[in-house]
């Protein structure tokens, strides 16, 4: 049975609920999968793939980014997906970001309030912005697959420099934008994304 690593790191633990979720829909497509913060993940030896999540705050999470660099050698060699929860995003009509496809969870984009014309929140909330800087802590690995999710926001579990940022730069109000559907569907494709269909499934 082939093993997949659902490896993540969460500021008030949405996104961990997230990760629990992938790995759900994972274990019930018939792998062996084992779900972990980033700080709980040695060696990467044994899995078949990894998918790696994290919050988008300031930036994606400096543990989630901290994990790729550290295992970029082990990364190379084994199929990866990584997601991201946000609570906003600039409507582009991107859906590869350097070559890279994205899923975009359909609920979650917002126009621009004037086109053509993009105000510093926008610009921030592009999904370039996004996603490059993944890819560039990635290297020489490349996901072969990123999902953009809703997350949830709630101001008393963030950090005070969080809080800030969001209130300030973001204006995001407290919500969960989370759409369970549009994860599950996004995990449910990992297994042919990553190349790791049980073979009694592929045949």
């Amino acid at each position: 049975m082939k093993k997949i690593l659902v490896a993540y790191a969460t500021l008030a633990g949405s996104t961990a609920e997230v990760a629990g979720d992938v790995g759900e829909v994972l274990t019930q497509a018939g792998f062996t999968v084992d779900v972990l913060p980033v700080l709980q993940v040695g060696r990467l030896e044994g899995y078949d793939g990894v998918v790696l999540g994290g919050p988008m705050i300031v930036g994606w999470h400096r543990a989630a980014k901290r994990f790729l660099r550290q295992h970029r050698r082990e990364l190379a060699r084994l199929p990866l997906a990584v997601f991201v929860t946000a609570m906003s995003l600039t409507r582009t009509e991107d859906v590869v970001v350097d070559g890279v496809p994205v899923a975009i969870d359909g609920e979650l984009p917002k126009p621009a309030a004037r086109e053509g014309h993009l105000t510093f929140r926008e610009r921030y909330a592009r999904l370039s912005n996004y996603v490059r800087p993944i890819l560039k802590a990635a290297r020489p690995a490349r996901p072969l697959s990123v999902g953009v999710f809703g997350g949830r926001l709630e101001y008393g579990r963030l950090p005070w420099w969080g809080v800030l940022f969001v209130m300030v730069v973001l204006r995001a109000p407290a919500r969960d934008r989370r759409n369970w559907t549009a994860i599950r569907q996004w995990a449910a494709a990992l297994p042919q994304v990553l190349n790791v269909a049980q073979p009694e499934a592929a045949g």
